[in-house]
């Protein structure tokens, strides 16, 4: 078991940013509730259970450890065993997600609350979601966000790494994603948009092992691969997806919109699509980010996962326990939130991106800022 990151507060204070030539300026309050700690279970046969006030972990009834229940925001479980019903409905009583997924890291689902917010914000959620323009707008400056920070890791890279790395083929990259930012500054078009990120990820993986330093480590990439993952490369992108897009789920809950309706992935039965939309910019920054460190600082091994008869690739629960306590550490950090100009940790990016979403649903900001970081 692992815990997440410790609570932290926003203040508020007034600031301004741009994109795509759009000043905003409002009073960022953030009245969002501290942030906890989430309890990650690792252990694939564990069961988890209601002991007083605190939860509790066992395998084949023989105790692993109690966390009081107070002290946790969510639970993330990786167990095949599952969860008693009086555990799943006093976290339904008191607003904390229960997500449960595969050891994997494939999604299965999340036992959630009562929704927070109103129903007026959702129903403007879905007036959007339902208008190609509005969506459009939207799903431009999710695109931009993720396109900008992409290219900030490569100028990174070219800055830091000059050396041992092919500058030109990345300086080529940088300016293909700048002339792909440059192409949706002009269009609120759903389908142009979608081309164009579509072009612009395909660029972006097609130069994704060069972005992997430490040659010969067992770790390569040449191409995306998602159901199952084919490679260790993509099995840690994968698993570092999931959790970023429960993350954002959450987030989105936590203000009261519906993760399950997008603007730009389209609506698909199980598919959290605006949590998708709001993991895009989050994409490149974080869990790419995360992973290529994992990668070249050698803090994984080709011991550390198991190829299947199918050909796909999982970790082992070694290595899966070395992600999260590194994913935990990571989200931990802190940085200045590039629209709100206040310190916050990186735990908090989903939760604060979630609430600037919201403001733009309900129309208190005049666009939805992006997170624009570097």
């Amino acid at each position: 078991m692992q815990e997440l990151f410790t609570s932290r507060h926003l203040s508020p204070s007034t600031h301004k940013d741009t994109i795509g030539g759009t000043i905003f300026r409002r009073e960022a309050r953030c009245a969002m509730k501290p942030l906890l700690n989430t309890l990650f279970v690792n252990t694939p046969d564990a069961y988890l259970s209601l002991d007083g006030g605190n939860v509790a972990v066992s395998v084949d009834y023989q105790s692993l450890g109690k966390v009081p229940l107070i002290n946790i925001d969510s639970i993330i479980c990786f167990a095949r065993s599952g969860a008693s019903p009086a555990l799943m409905s006093c976290c339904i009583d008191q607003n904390k997600p229960m997500t449960f997924l595969t050891p994997s890291g494939r999604f299965l689902g999340t036992v959630v609350g009562a929704v927070n917010g109103n129903v007026v914000l959702r129903k403007q959620q879905y007036r959007i979601s339902d208008d190609a323009a509005l969506a459009g707008e939207f799903s431009r400056n999710f695109i931009i966000g993720k396109l900008f920070n992409q290219r900030w890791m490569v100028e990174r890279y070219i800055r830091d790494h000059a050396l041992v790395i092919d500058t030109q083929r990345f300086k080529n990259l940088s300016q293909a994603l700048f002339s792909a930012i440059e192409e949706l500054r002009e269009t609120s078009d759903i389908d142009t948009i979608r081309g164009i990120e579509g072009n612009a990820a395909a660029n972006y993986f097609a130069h994704f092992d060069d972005f992997i330093l430490q040659k010969g480590s067992g770790f390569s990439f040449s191409e995306r691969s998602r159901r199952p993952p084919l490679d260790r490369t993509n099995a840690l992108l994968s698993f570092a997806y999931s959790l970023l897009a429960n993350d954002c789920a959450a987030a989105l809950l936590s203000v009261g919109l519906d993760p399950y309706v997008g603007f730009m992935h389209q609506d698909r039965p199980g598919r959290q699509s605006l949590a998708l939309d709001l993991m895009e910019e989050l994409r490149g920054v974080f869990a790419d980010r995360f992973v290529l460190k994992l990668i070249n600082k050698q803090m994984l091994d080709k011991q550390d996962f198991l190829e299947q008869e199918s050909g796909a690739v999982m970790l082992t629960d070694k290595g899966r326990k070395v992600f999260l306590d590194q994913w935990t550490a990571k989200k931990q950090e802190t940085l200045t939130h590039p629209f709100l100009q206040e310190k916050i940790v990186w735990g908090l990016v989903p939760f604060v991106q979630a609430l600037l979403l919201a403001r733009s649903v309900r129309g208190d900001l005049d666009s939805y800022p992006a997170f624009l970081w570097k």
